[in-house]
């Protein structure tokens, strides 16, 4: 008889600091990871601390507003201070210069507005917008934030997710009708987000305003789900369907420049660490 094969161990996150602070955020890196709820079990499992001292820390992170509990009260979530954070480092980080430059370059090429996105709790939030010289033009600012059901960039987001996640998420969200083309069931856009995922591209046909149409594609990163889109609009009258859609090489061109930067920056992250 064989031996039975030993199982190499389960290598556990790491929450260690020379002070308590260090150690809270130690473990906000490991709650920014999670895409669903957690328990105070579940983390103690996870990383091996005591629960005595896990629960301890999730008081302070509730306190500050960092996590929150949901559900029954024994799940948490991020909290709406932590997600600022974020989308406040997104907005501002030391990259923003060279993701501009490439949004710019792009506008120039298509003569249209073009936009760079980023999903935030159930919403998509410009990051970054270039404006077309066109008279005729939609305003939206970095900053904005748009339903991710009617959005080109939002079923980008969206169809990353797997179903359950999804169920999970719209459960919450009502998903309201802004035009007479917004998809206002879960069945029409979940047939929606397999199109999605087939053709590698979304698109916001007149659903979030009337007269407004918008080509996205996800900035791809290497081994990772990608939580930056980049996305032409402009009005139907000027560009219509198939004329965003023959502009999609273009935008796939400056996704990939901006993968490059952002790849760039994580190099350097880690090699000053």
């Amino acid at each position: 008889m064989n031996a039975p094969t030993a199982t190499a161990p389960t290598e556990l996150p790491r929450i260690d600091g020379d002070t308590p602070t260090l150690r809270l955020f130690g473990l906000l890196e490991v709650i920014a990871a999670k895409d669903q709820f957690f328990t105070l079990h579940g983390l103690v499992e996870e990383t091996g601390l005591p629960k005595p001292t896990l629960h301890r820390m999730l008081q302070q992170l509730e306190a500050a507003g960092m996590i929150q509990r949901d559900g029954d009260g024994r799940q948490y979530s991020t909290g709406v201070r932590l997600r600022r954070l974020a989308e406040n480092l997104l907005l501002n980080n030391t990259v923003h210069g060279a993701r501009h430059l490439v949004l710019r370059r792009l506008v120039e090429e298509v003569g249209e507005s073009c936009n760079i996105t980023a999903f935030s709790g159930s919403e998509v939030l410009y990051l970054d917008r270039v404006e077309t010289a066109a008279p005729l033009r939609f305003y939206l600012h970095p900053g904005s934030r748009v339903p991710a059901h009617c959005s080109a960039s939002g079923k980008l987001f969206l169809a990353q997710m797997s179903p359950a996640q999804r169920r999970r998420l719209l459960a919450h969200v009502p998903l309201e009708r802004f035009t007479n083309k917004t998809l206002t069931t879960l069945e029409a856009l979940e047939e929606e987000i397999e199109t999605v995922k087939r053709q590698g591209y979304a698109l916001d046909d007149e659903e979030f305003l009337p007269g407004l149409v918008c080509a996205a594609v996800l900035v791809p990163r290497h081994n990772a789900r990608s939580n930056m889109g980049i996305a032409i609009q402009a009005p139907v009258m000027r560009l219509d369907r198939e004329k965003v859609i023959a502009r999609l090489p273009a935008l796939k061109r400056a996704a990939e420049a901006l993968a490059d930067i952002e790849a760039q920056a994580e190099k350097e992250l880690q090699h000053s660490a």
